[in-house]
């Protein structure tokens, strides 16, 4: 079995260098100092500002209009320009999800430790510091448990210590503070939006209040248990829910063991090992980074598995049933203000978040996605379509919140309008990989329904009879249009190659959907009639996929979003089916990466991907080193910069697509791995509902295991092979490859 701690030996000088704890509900960060320990505390819905108002729908529909005018008049030069005069007071800005405030604990004893090492369980989900203080050893240990909604935090001591227990937040509005904890209740930045932490202490010292602060005297034992609650989910009885939390939270060792016992067994459904170095295993993860940074002869293949580990970690801490889905920082967040207001950017990165969820057999943490567009974007679209484009359907465009907004923000490549749509190609993917009607037909269903209905309502007859959508952009690229007065870099755009990808796959999954279930024959015809009328993919002149309608200069040709490649990865529209246009799309990931491209985390696990797809070990083996040597902190963060989560998530994904790819009926596997690896993985995920083990030496499948919950017949492809296996429902194929 593979050794899935990660750890340092070292306390965190930064937040995105702690370690993370989480439920989905609450996150935890910690930094694990000997002298003043902080823990950054967050719960999901400590979110500012309420609903945005919409924009004026009278104007918006009629600047649109104005806009496709000078698209047919080929006034491309002054769409620009147009927009913002016509459309500048439409663009809301969203606020911040927020911190949930500090728990610090101030020990009186100041001390530099000696053999110190905090580390981070992740098979487990537990967090651990361990030290000695002028030879006085002391033990930190906390998870998150989901069960009983809370934080758990235990300090073992070998003598008696003292300490302090205080909590630090902006804008509180009451505090309580007695022997036995605090109850503190605040206020997010923006919006009114209360919630209260409580804070619940077990201690064999002597615990007393002295104002805000709760000293400890003499404790070897010191256990803590944190939530938070907040307006936005119990808006009656926030306080309340706190209390009754942590009335509930008594048996620590209880506590511990029910969460352990469910951690594990979502983290063990699958795994992933590469034989490498043993000793490296002792190293903290900070010094395999520098090794792999250092020396390019060096290899590290434990480390690319213990990342992809991480990446489920994060995925399961970051979003469990019931709870909302990951945002830019899955569950955690340091500040008031968070970069890029740690919201849901949906032209890719929330979705990149969901990547992994499917092949790692964690589909229930792919539910929070379906329960958040289901629940809080599927209605607010339908009145965005409605109000501002006059459509039936739902739309979403490049960002949204915990409250439900749908309508363009912050600028214009806010009128991207593809959220929705790539939304709804997640819940194909986890109707492919479960082979569920009854989630097709009762989750699914609607959501995907209704954005491929805006697409067929949106879009507009351009020349020679095809359908063009727009006003639209290239998230987030511009191009160059040569103009009387030189090169002038434009946002807008009309059927850029993305669109024509996404609302492809959009009707294409809408149409099997339908002719799976029968609900809506009408709705079919219009989308079997919509997807015939939709542009072709064009090749521009230096052989690449034109990003755009035309064949336009990219304003950055190092740009990190690669909008065009979704035809690829994610999605499914360019394929072997379509060689031309693959081997134009491999042209132009070789001239971005030219140019640059692959700088930021995220950007560079979607290259992971994408070479994965192409079955190219040699290139998708050096953007994981790269992304591990240029984009990962020392606690196996991805930092875009600064942290972002998604690059883990897109990392994660795709490590797991060098290994295993799939159709409904066909397998392959090892696809993308170098022949010089070897290693297991156990509980990867097929289309199809085949879960997959599989052993191999030097690039080469030694043996394989398949097992489906109902009978089927699939293709298994390998290196050197393929073969034909039947399978019988909940029975174990075993097969030796010679």
């Amino acid at each position: 079995m593979p050794n899935n701690t990660i750890f340092l030996t070292s306390p965190a000088e930064r937040w995105d260098n702690g370690y993370p704890v989480g439920n989905g509900t609450l996150g935890a960060m910690f930094m694990g100092d000997v002298n003043r320990e902080t823990v950054y505390l967050n719960e999901e819905t400590v979110w500012s500002n309420a609903k945005n108002p919409t924009p004026d729908a009278e104007n918006f529909r009629k600047s649109i209009a104005e806009l496709r005018k000078l698209y047919f008049e080929n006034r491309i030069s002054e769409l620009d320009e147009k927009a913002e005069a016509l459309l500048g007071d439409s663009f809301q800005c969203i606020a911040s999800y927020e911190t949930a405030g500090k728990l610090l604990f101030d020990f009186s004893k100041k001390a530099i430790p000696e053999n110190y090492r905090r580390e981070l369980r992740l098979d487990d989900g537990v967090f651990q510091a361990s030290y000695e203080k002028e030879g006085e050893r002391a033990e930190e240990q906390a998870f998150a448990s989901y069960a009983y909604n809370l934080v758990a935090i235990q300090w073992e001591f070998a003598v008696p210590t003292d300490l302090s227990l205080s909590y630090e937040r902006e804008n509180i509005t009451d505090r309580k503070t007695d022997e036995n904890g605090f109850r503190v209740t605040a206020v997010t930045a923006k919006g009114n939006l209360h919630f209260t932490v409580g804070i619940k202490v077990q201690t064999d010292g002597k615990a007393s209040a002295d104002g805000d602060v709760l000293r400890i005297d003499g404790a070897e034992e010191l256990i803590v248990f944190v939530t938070v609650a907040t307006e936005f989910r119990y808006p009656d009885n926030y306080r309340e829910m706190v209390d009754f939390i942590l009335e509930e939270a008594d048996d620590y060792d209880e506590i511990f063991d029910n969460h352990t016992a469910a951690f594990s067994e979502l983290m063990g459904r699958s795994a992933l090992t590469l034989t490498g170095d043993p000793a490296l295993e002792d190293l903290p993860t900070d010094k395999r980074l520098k090794r792999l940074k250092d020396d390019p002869a060096a290899e590290d293949p434990a480390l690319t598995a213990l990342y992809f580990t991480f990446g489920k970690y994060l995925l399961v801490s970051s979003c469990r049933e019931g709870t909302l889905p990951a945002n830019l920082q899955g569950v955690w967040a340091e500040k008031l203000e968070n970069p890029w207001n740690a919201d849901y950017h949906t032209n890719i990165n929330l979705q990149m978040n969901y990547w992994p969820a499917e092949v790692c057999d964690l589909g229930e943490c792919h539910g929070t996605l379906f329960d958040y567009m289901n629940g809080y974007l599927l209605e607010s679209g339908r009145k965005t379509a409605r109000d501002l484009y006059g459509c039936r359907g739902t739309v979403l465009h490049h960002l949204s919140d915990i409250f439900g907004f749908t309508a363009p923000a912050d600028g214009l490549w806010g009128l991207w309008q593809q959220g929705a749509g790539w939304l709804a190609t997640h819940m194909w993917e986890h109707y492919l990989f479960t082979l569920d009607k009854d989630f097709l037909r009762e989750t699914a269903y609607d959501y995907m329904k209704a954005a491929a209905l805006f697409y067929i309502d949106s879009l507009f007859e351009g020349t020679g009879g095809t359908l063009c959508s727009g006003p639209s952009t290239s998230p987030e690229n511009r191009y160059l249009l040569d103009t009387p007065e030189g090169k002038k870099e434009m946002f807008l755009c009309f059927s850029p190659a993305m669109d024509i990808e996404i609302i492809t796959e959009v009707l294409q999954n809408y149409i099997a959907a339908e002719e799976l279930l029968c609900l809506d024959p009408a709705a079919k015809a219009e989308a079997k009639a919509t997807l015939r009328r939709l542009p072709p993919l064009q090749i521009g002149k230096n052989g690449t996929l034109n990003e755009w309608d035309r064949d336009y200069e990219e304003a950055e040709p190092g740009h990190r979003h690669i909008s065009h490649a979704f035809g690829l990865y994610p999605g499914h529209t360019i394929t072997d089916d379509t060689p031309e246009l693959k081997a134009a799309l491999r042209k132009t990931l070789d001239r971005r990466l030219s140019f640059g491209g692959g700088h930021t985390g995220w950007s560079r696990a979607w290259l992971i991907n994408l070479f994965a797809r192409f079955s190219d070990a040699e290139e998708t083996f050096r953007h994981i080193r790269l992304l591990l040597t240029n984009s990962t902190l020392p606690n196996l963060f991805d930092t875009h910069p600064p942290f972002q989560i998604d690059g883990n998530f897109g990392g994660t994904a795709g490590v797991a697509e060098a290994f295993i790819q799939s159709e409904v009926g066909r397998i392959t596997l090892l696809p993308a791995a170098p022949q010089t690896l070897s290693g297991s993985f156990k509980g990867l995920k097929a289309r199809g509902n085949v879960k997959v083990d599989a052993a191999f030496a030097n690039g080469k499948v030694t043996s394989f295991a398949l097992t489906s919950p109902f009978a089927q017949t699939v293709t298994v492809r390998y290196p050197g092979g393929e073969r034909e296996v039947a399978l019988e429902e909940d029975k174990r194929v075993e097969i030796e490859v010679k």
